[in-house]
């Protein structure tokens, strides 16, 4: 069964997996429900330590990143590389998914991962932000999916049937980003 734990919280307790693991954080505009998440599996850990900013990883990570950009969002226009830095995530529109909700949100989900080479700073949560580190379980991809259809549905608010859809969408690209059981790419 997955274990999942909050990150900052997993540190302290000197509880994050060192052979590689996955990371989920979400990102809340305050005003709107903008919502940004950003998916992290990392492997070759060399360090792991606290700054001001967050926990830098110095390992090899593979991110993905998903917005929920809700129907009245006026910058729509924008590509989503150069929005705000809360609404900012790196990829064009050609190159990601788009899924349209009944309620007319749309839901974007890179189509290819970003790769970070030695290092990676996962910013500290503020507000309703979180992060959570995920272990790497048999039952990862079930585990995935569920954690997007409840977050999607709850915490973003996207409507309930949509929001099961788009968790088997960030599956289908989660798996460019899995771990193998060695703890490799």
């Amino acid at each position: 069964m997955a274990v999942v734990k909050e990150l900052f919280s997993a540190y302290h307790k000197n509880e994050l997996p060192t052979g590689g693991g996955f990371i989920i954080s979400a990102f809340f505009d305050l005003n709107t429900t903008y919502t940004k998440y950003e998916v992290i599996s990392y492997a070759a850990v060399k360090d792991i330590y606290l700054t001001d900013e967050g926990i830098v990883f110095q390992a090899d990570g593979k991110k993905i990143f998903a917005i929920v950009e809700p129907q009245n969002y006026t910058e729509k226009h924008v590509e989503p590389a150069y929005r705000s830095a809360l609404h900012r995530i790196p990829y064009r529109l050609k190159e990601v998914e788009i899924f349209t909700s009944k309620r007319q949100d749309r839901i974007m989900v890179g189509k290819e991962p970003v790769i970070t080479y030695t290092s990676f700073t996962v910013t500290k949560s503020e507000g309703h932000n979180f992060s959570y580190v995920v272990y790497n379980t048999d039952d990862i991809l079930a585990a995935i999916k569920s954690f997007f259809e409840q977050s999607m549905w709850k915490d973003a608010r996207v409507p309930k049937a949509d929001a099961s859809k788009v968790a088997e969408l960030i599956v289908s690209e989660f798996k460019k980003i899995m771990i193998g059981p060695d703890g490799e790419f």
